[in-house]
């Protein structure tokens, strides 16, 4: 049997930079008697929280809806509500730590959403290039006054939950101070 070295880990254990920290011979492990029951999901008297990714899907995909409404029939409002009440319900709903990368989002998913929708659309055309470029032309146009009031609620609700602290901890991070 080849010796053992002494500087290493015991047998049967993590090297010392593996171990979690914590978790040492004097730590007591958990058995079924000390445990206790997880956390409710949310509590009653609160909404449940969006991550920041869940947010800009939900705006992707009810701004996808609203431009396919409005395209089957003929209600021009349809992408610019539904696109209001996705940012205002993502803004209420998402975490607060998903805030800084909410607050940039609702423009550009709001474009992916029209470009899937008029691509949808322009499919069974002839000129497919031109009717989509067309579409989401006319499409942008007639809903910007929208875009500005959805990013805008998104922005003012964001502020008073907690974003000025995000952007701290951003500007904190990247210059190192942290």
């Amino acid at each position: 049997m080849p010796p053992r070295k002494a500087d290493g880990p015991r047998p049967g254990h993590a090297p010392h930079s593996v171990r979690p920290r914590g978790r040492g011979r004097d730590v007591p492990r958990a058995t079924k008697s000390n445990r206790t029951d997880p956390p409710p999901s949310a509590p009653a008297g609160r909404p449940p929280r969006l991550t920041g990714r869940g947010g800009v899907l939900l705006i992707c995909v009810l701004s996808f809806a609203g431009t396919m409404i409005a395209h089957w029939t003929s209600a021009p409002a349809a992408p610019g509500l539904a696109f209001t009440t996705a940012c205002l319900v993502t803004a209420s709903l998402v975490r607060p730590s998903d805030l800084l990368s909410l607050s940039v989002s609702p423009p550009i998913a709001y474009f992916v959403a029209v470009a899937a929708a008029e691509s949808l659309i322009a499919l069974g055309n002839e000129g497919f290039a031109r009717v989509l470029t067309l579409g989401l032309a006319s499409r942008l146009a007639e809903v910007a006054p929208w875009l500005f009031l959805g990013t805008a609620l998104v922005l003012v609700i964001g502020v008073f939950r907690g974003l000025p602290g995000n952007i701290r901890e951003l500007s904190d991070d990247v210059n190192g101070r942290r």
